[in-house]
């Protein structure tokens, strides 16, 4: 499109421009003239506020961005009439409404577990009493009525012991109460840290928001007395942050994705410094954090990984733990090179849904063929859902997807095939582009179909690095390597404590409380087992 000369106008020009096109307009042009000078009203103002960020600024405009195929559909009716009256292409509870989500939404009593629970007792009405209402029957044991009330307190609370104290006239002898039995001998305790970590690396908040808050409550701890408590804890969890690399290397799958970040000891004037200084630095310049999902079993090893590598390079640091005897795993990423760069080797596998996001992305300029891929694509997604619906084997599934979803997948490639051959796709176009993406990485895009146990789509990556997206989003950057490191020890135990179901708060203080027994076995302190070795304490 031309360029068009750029101009500036007030809103009384506009409105005198509409005044005098009421009259010589008829009423449909004028209420889209009106429309335009209004959108342009609207988009010079929202240009001229300094916190319209690009990308919000695309949303006011366009709305959000939604891959589903139902909203994907919705926002291009009107492209698709071919298929959208062809019975063959419409769902099997197409017209039927939606099922209704099952439960009330509220939390059940037993969802409490870590909640004091308090038996209160009728204290004038025993079982085999005489029924005081009706004086005839007798009443007899039922079960309780349970009633969960929850209650505020400060993130960090404090209790001020003030221990009396005698003093001899004579010989000058001091006498001290004993502090209460259980008390923690340190002025902080182990679960501060603990709190602190989860704060921070679990939910995003940085410190200095702590700080205000702690102070507004009338218990101040600084932000700087925060990190200390924080990386003084670091040393029972970075050796099970250890062991877990090392468990993570003997998985049959592995996940791994990059998201960038910030260490700013690693950037701008301070690299300069440093470099001025003679200190070492690394070559590369790109930092990122990088997001390890390690499938073993049923268990799931989350790792988190900042620096200036890629997530290739995190990968090989991984890898080399592997056991020799075992076969080579299999890798999901998307198509980046940098996810492959290491010395290392696996059975790679591409991100479906990664692939899809092309068509997702150009689905307005070309209706009818992106859902056409869409459509197809969710078919295969039906037919996995379908796998983990029936708990099939790992074997089981990859004959099932060769039955169901390879006819479809050879099907799409022909059909993509033929495009480029009939010249029905410019090849530069944004359909063409992604078409030629998705046959150019065909062979790791359909590796479930030839490999037990390959996931169609790294999913499960990119969830596990919106943790590092929160803390980066709310804390900004890490001031140093040792910053982004115990950020990723934390981040990595938390996470993966979620997975299995485990406590982060009661494990992180279990590691600091035994801190020589995890660096002398941690292999028995991994958050899905070290229930079992406080067992025994």
């Amino acid at each position: 499109m031309k360029q068009s000369e750029f101009v500036n106008a007030t809103q009384a020009e506009l409105d005198v421009l509409l005044v005098l096109a009421k009259t010589a307009f008829p009423q449909p042009q004028y209420e889209l003239l009106a429309h335009v000078l209004g959108t342009f009203a609207y988009v010079m103002g929202q240009l001229q506020n300094a916190k319209t960020s690009l990308k919000r600024f695309r949303h006011m405009l366009f709305g959000k961005r939604t891959e589903s195929m139902a909203n994907v559909k919705k926002a291009i009716e009107g492209g698709i009439e071919s298929t959208r009256d062809d019975p063959a292409t419409q769902p099997a509870d197409a017209g039927m409404e939606p099922p209704k989500r099952k439960g009330h939404g509220r939390n059940g009593a037993n969802v409490y577990r870590n909640a004091k629970v308090l038996e209160i007792d009728l204290p004038d009405l025993q079982a085999g009493d005489v029924c005081p209402e009706c004086t005839v029957g007798r009443v007899y044991d039922s079960p309780p009525r349970t009633l969960v009330k929850v209650v505020g307190q400060p993130p960090l609370a404090a209790i001020v012991y003030k221990l009396a104290r005698r003093r001899c006239r004579l010989c000058d002898a001091m006498f001290t109460a004993p502090m209460p039995e259980g008390a923690s001998p340190t002025k902080y305790d182990h679960s501060c840290a603990s709190m602190l970590a989860l704060l921070r690396y679990g939910s995003g908040m940085p410190l200095h928001r702590l700080d205000k808050l702690q102070a507004c409550l009338h218990i101040p701890v600084p932000d700087s007395t925060q990190w200390d408590l924080v990386e003084a804890a670091t040393e029972g969890p970075r050796h099970a942050y250890l062991e877990m690399i090392r468990r993570a290397a003997q998985g049959q799958v592995l996940h791994n994705d990059d998201t960038p970040t910030r260490i700013l000891a690693l950037m701008g004037e301070r690299r300069r410094k440093a470099e001025a200084a003679g200190q070492e630095l690394p070559s590369t310049k790109a930092i990122n954090t990088t997001g390890i999902v390690s499938l073993l079993g049923q268990t799931k090893v989350i790792l988190f990984m900042t620096g200036p590598a890629h997530a290739g390079t995190h990968l090989a640091r991984v890898l080399a733990h592997r056991a020799e005897d075992l076969r080579a795993p299999i890798q999901m990423c998307d198509a980046l090179s940098a996810n492959v760069k290491g010395d290392f080797t696996t059975f790679l596998s591409l991100c479906l849904a990664h692939s899809r996001r092309h068509f997702v992305e150009v689905a307005k300029n070309f209706p009818a063929p992106c859902c056409h891929v869409i459509e197809v694509l969710a078919k295969v997604y039906e037919h996995d859902a379908h796998t983990k619906n029936e708990r099939m084997s790992d074997l089981q599934r990859l004959l099932y997807h060769r039955t169901h979803s390879r006819p479809l997948m050879r099907d799409l490639k022909t059909w993509m095939e033929k495009q480029f051959d009939e010249r029905q796709v410019e090849p530069s176009s944004g359909l063409g582009q992604a078409m030629r993406y998705m046959l150019k990485h065909w062979k790791g895009l359909t590796l479930f179909l030839r490999k037990a146990g390959a996931p169609l789509d790294n999913n499960i990556a990119e969830r596990a690095l919106k943790k590092a997206i929160i803390h980066r989003k709310n804390s900004l950057f890490y001031r140093s390597v040792r910053g982004a490191e115990v950020g990723d020890i934390f981040m990595s135990l938390i996470y993966t404590c979620e997975s299995c179901k485990a406590n982060p708060f009661e494990y992180l203080q279990a590691l600091q409380k035994h801190a020589a027994d995890v660096a002398a076995k941690p292999h028995v302190w991994l958050p899905w087992n070290y229930e079992e070795a406080l067992a025994h304490y």
